[in-house]
């Protein structure tokens, strides 16, 4: 009996200090930096990506689907559910290699995800040599 107790004390011990080895992940939910959408992160293959989980921002003018989508046959897609972020690979305590899709613009972007200090999520979105980060809040 106490041989048992001294190996699951050991394995205990081994998945505490695996658990903390590995840096926090982005996955989760997240409140969008100007409050008007919440994106589910999570795996996709080997990969993290993002999708609109909820439209908050439900004012007169704000479209239902991509109609800023440079692809014309994309436009009826609905925002709710809509791929914003794809192709995140972790290196470290960073998510790099993927890009950020922003339907307000249409536009997509080289993008990198990292957590801030204080657990909020920094995604910083890069055009050529100018890049700008965002501050979202994880959601419970």
């Amino acid at each position: 009996m106490g041989m048992e107790v001294h190996a699951m004390g050991y394995f205990t011990a081994l998945l505490i200090m695996a658990a903390a080895a590995s840096p926090p992940s982005v996955e989760g939910r997240w409140l969008t930096e100007d409050r008007k959408g919440v994106v589910q992160i999570a795996p996709c293959g080997g990969q993290m990506c993002g999708r609109i989980a909820q439209v908050l921002d439900k004012g007169p003018g704000v479209p239902a689907t991509d109609v800023n989508n440079p692809d014309p046959k994309l436009r009826g897609q609905p925002i709710l559910g809509l791929l914003t972020l794809w192709g995140f690979r972790r290196d470290g305590a960073i998510w790099k290699g993927g890009r950020a899709y922003d339907p307000k613009s249409g536009r997509s972007y080289r993008a990198t995800l990292g957590l801030n200090a204080d657990g909020s999520l920094r995604l910083t979105g890069c055009v050529l040599f100018l890049c700008q980060s965002q501050r979202w809040t994880r959601l419970r």
